[in-house]
C-alpha cells in the first residue's frame, strides 16, 4: 500500500511557447501497468489527444507539447492501469438491483423477511415486491423453519398477504415466492415440475415458495405483467434511471467497459440511442438474450460495433444449457455427491442451442453459451468444435462461468478456441458448498481450473456477474490470486489460483480479446482508447489483504475523467 496518500492534482499548465503537436490530458509521475506485452517498457507520462492514447514513453520528450489547455494528472508515484472490464455482468440487472431489495449482503433469512416487512409497510395492497441476492448457504443463522436448507414461505406470507413477494436468489436461477405471489401464478399442490425445472415440495408434499430454474417462469410471467399494468412511461423512466445508477457504480468502481450478459431486443435498442445521444459515459459490450423464435430473422439489423464513439457493440448471442450449482441446476456428467439420484438441469435443450449457434455462425456474431456443469460444458465444446471446423475464420465463441470442467475438456478449449469467461469471485463465494455438491476429487480437479486453462493457453475473461456478486473489482481480484475467502480466509484450492498479471491480464486485454476490442482497449498503448484508472495501491506488489482496502482515485474514459477523490 502507498503509505502517504497525496491527493492528485488537475492543473492546467501556461506555456508560452505551444507545440503544434498538444495533448488535451498528460499522465504524469505514475507507476505503470499496461497489460501489454511491452509491460516492462518504461512509462514516464501518457498523452491523449480526442480520446486516444497518443504518447507513451519519456516526460521530457512530452513536455514541448504542452499547451494552455493541457490538463496535468500529476499521479504522485500512484498505481496507473487501462480500466478494468467487467467480462460478465447485467447491466440492467445491477442498476434494479441498486434500486430494489437487495440481499447479496444479508447473512440470515430473518434479516430479509425484516427488509420485506418494511418495504410491506410502505406498499399498497396489490403492489408486487421485488428484490434479490439472498442464498442459503451463505447465511450464518438457520431459518426457524426450514426444508433442505430453503426456508418456507409461511414467515413470508404471513407478513404479506396482500402483496405477491418475489425475491430471486443470487444466481438468478431460482427463486423465493410468497402465497400471494403463487395464487397470482395459477400455481397449486397439483402443478408439475416442467422441463428444465423444480418446483421444491417437502416431505409432505407442500409447496413450500422455493422455484428453480425454468420452474420460476409462471411467476416472473406475472410479474412482468403486473410491470406492464403500470404507467408505461414511468416504468421506462426506471429502466433509465436503473441504468444511470448502474453506471455511476461501474464508474466509481473503476470500470470502464462492461459485457452485459443478455439483453432483449428493447434494451439494445434503448442502449445503442443512449450511445448515438452520447449518453452511455461507460462502454456496453452486449449480448442478446431472447428465445430462438424471437431472434431468429433480426440479427442483422440487431448486430452493431462501435456505436457512438465505441460506447455500444453488439456481436454477441447469449443461451444457456444449465443453471447454478447452489440450486443443484448444473449439468453434470456424475451425479450430485448429496444428492445421488439427480445430475442437474438441462434447462435449454441441446438441439435449440445449436440453432442458435447456427444464427451466430451465419450472422457473424460471437455465441455465449451458459455453461456451469461438466456435462454443460462437454455438449458446449462439441458445438464450438463443430463450426469452428467448418469455419477459416476466427470465432471466438464464449462458455460463461466454465466453473465445473471434466480434465478431458481442458485441452479443448484451447483446441476449439473456445474463450473461459469465468468470475472469479464465483469460485470463493461458492467455496463452502462445492465439495458438498461435487466431492473432494471433482472439486479439486475440474472447479474453477484457471490455472489449468491458463497453462494450455486458453484466454479466460474475468469478471463478478454482477448483481449475482457485487461488482467490486478488487474483491474479485483478491479471489482471483489467492482463492481465499474474504470473511474468513477459507481457501479453495490455491494451486489453481492466477498469478497477479494473469488476473489484471484477464480483467483488461484478456477481456478486450473475448469481444474483439483488443486493438481499441484493454491495455495503456499508443493508438488505444484512453481508458484509464488510478488507484491508491499497486495491485502488483502490495500485499494480498491490502487489495481489498484499494481505492480508486480517478477513473477516465476517453480522456475525461468521470469520477475523482
Amino acid at each position: 500500500m502507498i503509505q502517504k496518500l497525496i491527493a492528485i492534482s488537475i492543473v492546467t499548465l501556461c506555456i508560452s511557447c505551444a507545440s503544434k503537436d498538444s495533448y488535451d490530458l498528460i499522465i504524469k509521475n505514475g507507476t505503470y501497468y499496461s497489460a501489454s506485452d511491452q509491460n516492462d517498457q518504461t512509462i514516464e507520462a501518457i498523452g491523449i489527444k480526442d480520446g486516444i492514447i497518443n504518447y507513451i514513453g519519456e516526460l521530457g520528450t512530452i513536455e514541448s507539447s504542452i499547451t494552455t489547455t493541457t490538463k496535468i494528472i500529476d499521479a504522485d508515484g500512484l498505481f496507473v492501469m487501462p480500466g478494468f472490464i467487467e467480462g460478465h455482468g447485467h447491466f440492467s440487472g445491477l442498476g434494479s438491483s441498486l434500486q430494489n431489495l437487495n440481499f447479496l449482503k444479508d447473512t440470515s433469512w430473518q434479516a430479509i423477511v425484516e427488509k420485506v416487512k418494511n418495504k410491506v409497510e410502505d406498499s399498497k395492497p396489490g403492489e408486487w415486491i421485488y428484490g434479490r441476492g439472498w442464498h442459503q448457504e451463505k447465511w450464518n443463522i438457520a431459518p426457524d423453519e426450514s426444508y433442505e436448507a430453503y426456508p418456507t414461505h409461511k414467515s413470508l406470507s404471513e407478513l404479506s398477504e396482500e402483496n405477491p413477494v418475489v425475491l430471486v436468489h443470487a444466481s438468478g436461477h431460482s427463486l423465493f415466492a410468497n402465497q400471494k405471489a403463487m395464487q397470482e401464478a395459477g400455481i397449486s399442490i397439483e402443478s408439475p415440475n416442467p422441463q428444465g425445472g423444480h418446483i421444491v415440495k417437502n416431505e409432505n408434499n407442500e409447496i413450500i415458495g422455493v422455484f428453480e430454474e425454468r420452474a420460476m417462469k409462471p411467476i416472473l410471467k406475472k410479474l412482468d405483467e403486473y410491470r406492464k399494468s403500470l404507467n408505461q412511461e414511468e416504468q421506462i423512466q426506471i429502466w433509465y434511471d436503473a441504468i444511470n445508477i448502474a453506471q455511476k457504480e461501474c464508474i466509481e468502481n473503476g470500470v470502464t467497459s462492461f459485457q452485459d450478459a443478455g439483453s432483449k431486443l428493447e434494451e439494445l435498442e434503448r442502449y445503442k440511442s443512449m450511445a448515438q445521444e452520447g449518453k452511455l459515459d461507460i462502454r456496453l459490450w452486449a449480448m442478446v438474450r431472447q428465445p430462438y423464435e424471437a431472434i431468429k430473422n433480426k440479427m442483422k439489423e440487431y448486430r452493431s460495433i462501435g456505436i457512438g464513439n465505441n460506447h455500444f457493440t453488439c456481436r454477441a448471442i447469449k443461451t444457456e444449457l444449465d443453471g447454478a450449482l447452489g440450486a443443484h441446476g448444473a449439468w453434470l456428467l456424475e451425479p450430485y455427491d448429496d444428492k445421488p439420484d439427480f445430475v442437474g438441469q438441462n434447462t435449454t435443450l441441446v438441439e435449440t442451442v445449436d440453432s442458435i449457434a447456427k444464427l451466430a455462425f451465419d450472422n457473424e456474431m460471437q455465441l455465449c453459451v451458459h455453461a456451469i456443469g461438466d456435462r454443460a460444458n462437454k455438449e458446449t465444446l462439441d458445438i464450438i468444435e463443430r463450426y469452428n471446423n467448418e469455419s477459416d475464420k476466427e470465432l471466438r465463441w464464449r462458455i460463461e462461468h466454465a466453473q465445473h470442467l471434466n480434465p478431458s475438456d481442458i485441452q479443448r478449449f484451447k483446441q476449439t478456441g473456445a474463450i473461459a469467461s469465468m468470475q472469479g469471485i464465483h469460485c470463493t463465494s461458492d467455496a463452502p458448498f462445492v465439495v458438498k455438491r461435487l466431492g473432494q476429487l471433482r472439486s479439486k480437479i475440474g472447479a474453477y481450473a484457471w490455472k489449468a486453462l491458463i497453462n494450455q493457453g486458453v484466454t479466460i475473461v474475468n469478471g463478478t456477474d454482477t448483481p449475482v456478486e457485487d461488482i467490486d473489482p478488487f474483491e474479485n481480484y483478491f479471489a482471483s490470486v489467492t482463492r481465499k475467502r474474504k470473511d474468513n480466509g477459507m481457501e479453495f484450492f490455491t494451486e489453481q489460483r492466477m498469478s497477479r498479471d494473469q488476473a489484471l491480464r484477464s480483467y483488461t486485454i484478456d477481456a478486450a480479446y473475448g469481444a474483439f476490442e483488443e486493438d481499441i482497449k484493454g491495455s495503456l498503448e499508443m493508438g488505444k482508447l484512453a481508458d484509464i484508472i488510478i488507484l491508491d495501491t499497486n495491485l502488483m506488489t502490495c500485499d494480498d489483504y491490502e487489495i481489498l482496502d484499494t481505492k480508486v482515485m480517478k477513473t477516465i474514459i476517453g480522456g475525461e475523467v468521470l469520477f475523482s477523490q
